[in-house]
């Protein structure tokens, strides 16, 4: 599904704020959930859950005595819970607390014990969490799991295709090098020679056949990058690139290796696109990628992901498995969050990758552009930011709450009221720093 169609052109304002407006939204309503239900089990009563900000449009009064409603501003939430003096949660108000009793002050998260407090604090980030990875966990397994031996389901159309391979063809051989188990398939892509076509040993029908078909990993788009060279030049996913910079080329991995030795120059490159040619202009855009030692790589990159020619045939993952997968994803986007921001403050890279919200509207839009998945999966990201953000020890976010709590299980005590103040007007100023510096990234990198 390309929800790009529902609008009279992608890439407009309209469509951009559209999409973040709804992934924000999404992501706020279940962090707020998170803070809400958590506090509920713990028994503090919530007064209010509120989508959006400002004057309220919708509202409906549950059983348990929330007010649920949606307000004008969809530009965060929260819930307020019984005995707050406003919906930051940051303090009491102190006459309604006096005026209750010890019953209906343990409805109210400061009359609550610590453990209660601190876990509907931490609640919203962990639910951020739980969303991630049930997401990822969703996409491997709706997608599957390339299943041994290695089968072809699908080919794509990439030129030279016609009358070769064929969906059922289980592949023995490639260039005379037989078919690994899966796991070190990319070991062996590595030792094929960059030339198309290739000689490929397959079992088809009982019988096998030797024929020449292109190579298995050749330039073909398999997905475009938001905010990325490839995306503004106007290339899709299905194009094949068959020349870098006057260069006729056969592999996705010469496409990588030309573009990485511009170092930055502008390239063109010649397409194929349902059979017709085409001709692009693009410079390479400056990316710090991490890698697996946990720092970080600088690379030029037009933005574009690779695939093969052909669909393996997959097999459905259980229920654990895909949690698992979509856990260590998770787990893999905290990791590289603190590392880029270490790397950030000892200047090892630059600061422009962080992002403020024009930034992050302009890739939901182009997220959205791309389709349905594509969305989702940005939804996922952001998601993890978004709760690693909000555990950060600064006051007045959900990381700076469980600091004061940590404090008072310490000391046997809560900060002082002026400490708090102090504090939280510290923890404001960094915020708002912290936003006004994405935000001159968004303008100015």
């Amino acid at each position: 599904m390309d929800i790009s169609g529902l609008l009279p052109s992608f890439g407009n304002l309209g469509f951009t704020l559209l999409a973040f407006v709804v992934a924000l939204t999404i992501i706020v309503a279940v962090h707020e959930y998170g803070h809400y239900i958590v506090g509920r089990w713990s028994g503090i009563k919530a007064d209010v859950f509120s989508i959006g900000i400002g004057p309220v449009l919708l509202k409906r009064t549950d059983k348990h005595g929330t007010q649920w409603q949606i307000a004008a501003f969809p530009v965060g939430g929260y819930v307020k819970f019984h005995g707050d003096a406003n919906a930051a949660s940051g303090k009491g108000d102190e006459e309604e607390l006096a005026a209750m009793d010890a019953g209906e002050k343990r409805s109210t998260l400061h009359g609550a014990p610590l453990w209660a407090r601190a876990a509907t604090v931490a609640a919203g980030p962990v639910f951020n969490f739980i969303l991630s990875t049930f997401v990822f966990a969703g996409f491997l397994f709706t997608q599957g799991i390339a299943s041994e031996p290695l089968t072809i389901a699908e080919l794509e159309a990439v030129p030279g295709i016609e009358g070769t391979l064929a969906p059922g063809d289980q592949i023995l051989s490639i260039n005379g090098i037989d078919t690994p188990p899966l796991d070190d398939f990319n070991d062996m892509l590595a030792q094929l020679p960059a030339i198309s076509p290739l000689t490929y040993v397959v079992e088809r029908e009982g019988g096998t056949l030797t024929l020449e078909a292109p190579h298995p990993y050749p330039p073909f788009v398999g997905g475009i990058s938001p905010d990325s060279a490839a995306l503004d030049a106007g290339i899709q996913a299905g194009d094949v690139i068959v020349s870098a910079g006057g260069v006729p080329i056969a592999t996705f991995e010469q496409l990588r290796d030309m573009v990485g030795a511009g170092d930055g120059a502008e390239i063109a490159l010649g397409l194929m696109r349902e059979g017709q040619p085409l001709d692009v202009t693009l410079t390479p855009r400056r990316v710090d990628l991490p890698n697996a030692e946990g720092g970080f790589e600088t690379r030029w990159l037009i933005g574009i992901t690779g695939a093969m020619i052909f669909t393996p045939e997959t097999r459905t993952p259980g229920i654990g498995e895909s949690l698992s997968y979509g856990a260590n994803q998770t787990v893999f986007i905290v990791r590289s969050s603190l590392s880029g921001l270490y790397h950030m403050v000892t200047g090892a890279i630059s600061s422009c990758n962080l992002r403020g919200p024009i930034g992050i509207a302009e890739t939901s839009g182009q997220a959205a552009s791309q389709g349905l998945s594509s969305f989702i999966w940005f939804i996922a990201v952001l998601s993890t930011a978004v709760g690693l953000l909000n555990l950060f020890p600064i006051p007045v976010l959900d990381g700076g709450h469980l600091m004061f709590h940590a404090f008072e299980a310490i000391a046997g005590r809560p900060p002082s009221d002026k400490a708090m103040n102090i504090l939280m007007t510290i923890g404001l100023v960094l915020v708002l720093s912290l936003m006004v510096f994405g935000l001159s990234n968004d303008l100015f990198c």
